[in-house]
């Protein structure tokens, strides 16, 4: 029996890789285009406190807005684990209307909630909610290990009279309080090291082919024949009718249009012979987009270890159709090349924003890079809402426990309460690096992930995703691991 492919060893394919060979009799081969660290990982993969961004990335860049001309960094991991071994270690699942909204039978939230709980050791909640006892170990932090900075976010959100959230994750709570992160000790808890131990790296039906490049998904006749990749600097097939991408949104689009899946223009224009037209495949790029305020921290306010991220407070923003969607968070430690000391910050995320941006393949060279264009608050509605919430966000830091650790550098208070803030937040803003909705369910896939116009291919990731959820993405990308390694297991997606 030739083993199923699963291409990309990230959020959702390593996942799916450790569920699925939980059958025996079911072989898989899982191709990481990164290293694979089974024993000692590398300090940046360890530490949880901040996103690593360079030594295991593939060095994407964005252009936040229309004519901006300094492209911006957006960190993908290219390891095992994927961006889960590399992110800030943020746990949240988002809300039950993220995942009804799909009006999709298979993807509704009481269906996708046995899956959230299943991917989860939650060392702090036990509830109907909350699983305990799966790969990916979830704690708060707690009061007494907040740096000042998060201790005195949490102190002015109380004293500007906003309400307390113990569990962001929990359907129906709301307000400021500590995130949910799958970090312990400060160490990252990515899928590589939840779901590939040293027990299920010793299956005899599981292949793990780490520093495996895959150019392009091979076809007769429209029917799956294996996959091209290279590999110490030679090209081979990997042979099998049974393909599953999981590269993420930003790969796994650069994948089906090298192998001939997209819109007929765009396939072509690369010099690829056309297999399935698709119009959505590429269509839209779905992604969080914020902003954020600098100040100068007082002498002995930070350290250089202190944790990125550790609160937040979410909300639902004025006139906003989407309830709680909006997130502020506090920000510590952050250097910046042009500047000699460290700054923190007050950050803002749009959670279900309107607009959406684009990826262009100029070429069909699997080293070439995309142009991403993410056109964040460009759409008048999304910026309205960004600038409301800086506002807020800014009044959160007027409050004595924030106002006496840091003075607010940028921008000036004038530009932000004045018509000003309009054109401030267009130089302003960015991703949250959380990209989706490239080969969206109902129109690219069906709702078990398999390609459109062709046989023995599927996408599982957030690629297939038809809308942003609401909060950051991590869970749900593992979440949808969990499904596919089930379905893939009990044989649903024969």
């Amino acid at each position: 029996m030739r083993p199923w492919i699963i291409v990309g060893g990230g959020a959702c394919g390593a996942v799916i890789a450790a569920r699925g060979t939980e059958n025996g009799n079911l072989p898989v081969t899982l191709l990481e285009a990164g290293p694979d660290y089974p024993i000692d990982l590398p300090k940046d993969l360890k530490d949880g406190r901040r996103n690593s961004i360079h030594r295991h990335d593939w060095g994407y860049h964005h252009t936040p807005t229309t004519g901006q001309r300094i492209p911006f960094i957006f960190p993908r991991g290219r390891v095992m684990g994927g961006s889960s071994a590399v992110n800030t270690c943020i746990a949240v699942r988002g809300r039950p209307y993220d995942y009804d909204e799909w009006e999709l039978p298979d993807w509704t939230f009481d269906k996708c909630l046995p899956a959230f709980k299943r991917l989860e050791n939650d060392l702090d909640v036990r509830d109907d909610w909350h699983g305990d006892s799966g790969p990916i170990t979830i704690r708060r932090h707690t009061r007494g290990e907040l740096v000042p900075w998060q201790a005195a976010f949490m102190d002015a959100c109380s004293e500007h009279g906003l309400p307390a959230c113990d569990d962001h994750n929990h359907p129906s709570k709301w307000g400021w309080g500590p995130h949910a992160m799958n970090k312990v000790g400060g160490e990252r808890v990515s899928v590589a090291r939840g779901y590939l131990t040293r027990t299920v790296r010793k299956r005899d039906n599981l292949q793990l082919r780490p520093d495996t490049l895959v150019r392009r998904v091979l076809f007769e006749n429209k029917a799956v024949i294996g996959v091209e990749v290279e590999r110490a600097g030679c090209i081979e097939r990997v042979l099998s009718d049974r393909v599953i991408l999981c590269g993420g949104s930003i790969n796994t689009l650069g994948i089906l249009l090298r192998s001939g899946i997209g819109p007929r223009d765009r396939v072509q224009a690369l010099g690829v012979e056309l297999v399935a037209d698709s119009a959505s495949v590429g269509e839209k790029l779905l992604d969080h987009h914020g902003s954020a305020l600098f100040f100068l921290p007082k002498p002995g306010v930070v350290k250089f270890d202190d944790p990125l991220i550790q609160t937040a407070y979410r909300y639902s923003g004025d006139s906003r159709p989407y309830p709680l969607d909006m997130q502020i968070q506090a920000g510590s430690v952050l250097y910046f090349p042009w500047v000699t000391v460290p700054l923190v910050s007050i950050m803002t995320q749009v959670g279900k924003p309107r607009g959406h941006g684009t990826i262009e393949y100029k070429s069909a060279d699997v080293r070439h890079k995309p142009r991403i264009h993410t056109r964040a608050l460009e759409d008048a509605e999304d910026r309205t809402a960004a600038i409301t919430s800086m506002r807020l966000a800014y009044e959160i830091s007027q409050r004595s426990p924030m106002r006496d650790m840091a003075l607010m550098i940028w921008p000036r208070p004038k530009t932000l309460s004045s018509d000003a803030a309009h054109d401030w937040i267009r130089g302003a803003c960015d991703s949250g690096y959380h990209p989706c909705g490239t080969a969206p369910m109902g129109k690219a896939v069906d709702s078990r992930g398999r390609v459109k116009g062709v046989r023995g291919l599927w996408v599982a990731d957030m690629s297939i995703v038809p809308t942003v959820p609401s909060a950051n993405t991590h869970l749900t990308a593992i979440m949808i691991g969990e499904r596919f390694g089930e379905w893939l297991r009990d044989g649903g997606l024969d």
